[in-house]
C-alpha cells in the first residue's frame, strides 16, 4: 500500500502515525517531565509542518488527487482532535469548545463521505483553512501553558496568556461553525449540479 502512495500522501500519513504517540506521552508518565515536554513539542511541530508541506509537495509533483483531497483533511482532524482531547481533559481547553469542534469536524467528514458516494471530492474551503490556522495557534499556546505547568513554572504573564488562549479558542469555535455552514452550502451546490448537469 505504501508503495502506491505518493510522497505527499506519505507525509499526510505521518500525522496519523504521530498523533497516538502525542496522546500517550501527554497522558501517561512515560518519561521525566522535561523529556516528555520536549517530545510533545517535536511531535506537535512534525504534525503541523506535515500539514504545511504535503499540499506543496503534491502540487510541485503534479500529483493532486481526489484521494489526497480527502486524506489530507482526515489526517488534519485525526491529529488535531488528538491534541485537543488532551488539552480539554486536562483543563486547558474549555470542554464545551472541544464538543463544538468535535461535532463540526465529524459533520464535515460525513458530508465528504456523502459526496464521495457520488464521486465528488470536497476539498478544503477558505473558511476551513482559516479555521485550521486558529486550531494550530490554539494548540501551540495550549502546549506552551502545559509546558509551564509541567515544569512547575508560573510566569507573571501566565494569566494573560490563558485569556488570549480563551479568545483564540472561542474564535476557532465560531469560525468552525461558520465554515461548517459554508460546507453545507457547497454540499447543496455540488449535489444540485450532479442532479442537473
Amino acid at each position: 500500500m505504501l508503495d502506491a502512495m505518493s510522497r505527499a500522501d506519505k507525509i499526510t500519513l505521518s500525522r496519523i502515525i504521530l498523533a497516538p504517540f502525542f496522546f500517550l506521552i501527554y497522558e501517561y508518565s512515560l518519561f521525566p517531565p522535561t523529556i516528555s515536554i520536549a517530545f510533545l513539542w517535536i511531535l506537535y511541530a512534525l504534525m503541523e509542518l506535515s500539514d504545511l508541506f504535503d499540499g506543496r509537495v503534491a502540487r510541485s509533483e503534479g500529483k493532486v488527487s481526489d484521494f489526497g483531497k480527502l486524506f489530507d483533511p482526515f489526517a488534519d482532524v485525526f491529529a488535531r482532535l488528538t491534541y485537543f482531547v488532551c488539552f480539554a481533559f486536562s483543563g486547558i481547553m474549555p470542554l464545551w469548545i472541544f464538543v463544538i469542534i468535535l461535532y463540526r469536524e465529524l459533520s464535515v467528514l460525513f458530508l465528504r463521505m456523502l459526496l464521495g458516494f457520488r464521486g465528488i471530492a470536497l476539498g478544503a474551503r477558505r473558511g476551513g483553512k482559516l479555521k485550521a490556522g486558529l486550531y494550530m495557534a490554539s494548540g501551540l499556546l495550549s502546549l506552551v501553558i502545559f509546558s509551564f505547568e509541567g515544569l512547575s513554572l508560573t510566569p507573571s504573564w501566565a494569566p494573560a496568556l490563558r485569556t488570549i488562549l480563551l479568545v483564540i479558542y472561542v474564535a476557532a469555535a465560531v469560525l468552525s461553525v461558520a465554515s461548517f455552514i459554508d460546507y453545507i452550502l457547497q454540499y447543496r451546490k455540488l449535489t444540485k449540479s450532479t442532479k442537473n448537469p
